[in-house]
């Protein structure tokens, strides 16, 4: 989970997927707000937008996290459920949430969103785009896959799966 929280630790948007009632997936953008001790992330959202979408049972969704800078792509796939916590809202409050909540960290609207993480993809390629580039050419060249980068699954015990 340390490893995680290194690759996550300057992202400021997500998309997060869900399985809508009608099966369908929908994704949002989300802003993570952080990485607790016990490993879940956390975030604010719409009592409006969402609280039609979540029961009392936590829910799966996915978060997904590109850095096309340093050509790092993270997937987690979670349990989510909705929070109701004051002290929380307080805790994680920032004037930058704002213009989704107007009343503040008591807006009637704000609720918490916790994504307790289940598993995790990361896909690591070569920082630099001319050693990408030189990669790409080489396995079109050979007719087979070389050096593009590493891929490696997180457990929350944090045991890779490779």
């Amino acid at each position: 989970m340390k490893h995680l929280a290194e690759l996550l630790e300057d992202q400021r948007v997500a998309m997060l997927t869900l399985a809508e009632a009608s099966g369908q997936l929908s994704s949002r953008p989300m802003t993570p707000l952080e990485l607790d001790a016990a490993g879940a992330i956390w975030m604010f959202t719409s009592r409006k937008t969402l609280a039609h979408d979540f029961g009392v049972q936590p829910r799966a969704v996915n978060l997904a996290f590109s850095d096309a800078g340093n050509s790092t792509y993270v997937s987690i796939e979670a349990r989510a459920h909705l929070v109701e916590d004051q002290q929380r809202k307080h805790e994680l409050w920032s004037a930058m949430a704002r213009p989704w909540f107007p009343g503040g960290e008591d807006d009637p609207d704000l609720v918490l969103l916790k994504l307790e993480p289940q598993r995790a993809e990361v896909w690591n390629a070569p920082d630099s785009g001319i050693v990408r580039s030189l990669a790409i050419a080489a396995s079109i060249a050979a007719a087979k896959p070389v050096g593009l980068g590493d891929h490696e699954v997180i457990t929350p015990s944090g045991a890779p799966l490779r």
